[in-house]
């Protein structure tokens, strides 16, 4: 295959992918600021710069366009937390770095936070991406006893996603509710107490 061939057959492509990142991108933004129900695949064609048949062609249906940009959003989080930990922040403080950006926007929180409280009926679209959420996080994670107990008892790496995945989720709440609360300074202490020093 020519020089030139190959490069023919690498454009339209790369314009391809560029063009499904970009509607990921407007569908990630109009998610976060009109949430799912009220979104609609017409509304994130013109914020992508596209006409709705274009988007047809790279996501058929809205479930589609959510679960990727369900995942392209768990990719920027672990970029994020990649570069923070490469700047020598301490542990128990990437993941409120992470979630910093979120809790400032209370109206974003309000519609993914929706959005996961939809994903627990078993037909939803993103049930099963949530049910995997535990897998990615459980990478992070070893077994140890809770730094405040003075017995033997150990909480496996799936007890330490449970609980850290549960104090997110009920801080975004207490967040929403009382924005006054330094809620990611209380995650920051949280994630303190369950951690070992292999995680």
């Amino acid at each position: 295959m020519s020089e030139q061939t190959a490069t023919k057959r690498r454009g339209p492509y790369a314009g391809t992918a560029a063009r499904r990142a970009e509607i990921v991108r407007a569908a990630l933004a109009g998610f976060a600021e009109h949430g799912y129900e009220r979104s609609s695949l017409r509304d994130i064609a013109a914020r992508a710069g596209v006409t709705h048949a274009a988007l047809l062609r790279h996501f058929a249906t809205k479930e589609d366009l959510l679960l990727a940009a369900l995942a392209q959003r768990d990719a920027d989080d672990e970029e994020l937390a990649h570069r923070i930990m490469l700047s020598k922040v301490s542990a128990e403080r990437v993941l409120s770095t992470v979630l910093a950006d979120e809790f400032a926007h209370p109206d974003h929180q309000r519609n993914w936070l929706a959005i996961t409280i939809a994903a627990t009926n078993p037909e939803h679209p993103a049930h099963d991406f949530f049910m995997a959420r535990r897998l990615r996080m459980r990478k992070y994670f070893n077994g140890g006893r809770l730094a405040l107990g003075d017995d033997d008892e150990e909480l496996s790496a799936d007890d330490k996603v449970t609980l850290v995945l549960a104090m997110i989720d009920g801080l975004r709440i207490q967040a929403l509710l009382d924005p006054g609360q330094p809620v990611l300074a209380l995650l920051e202490r949280f994630v303190r107490l369950v951690s070992t020093a292999e995680d």
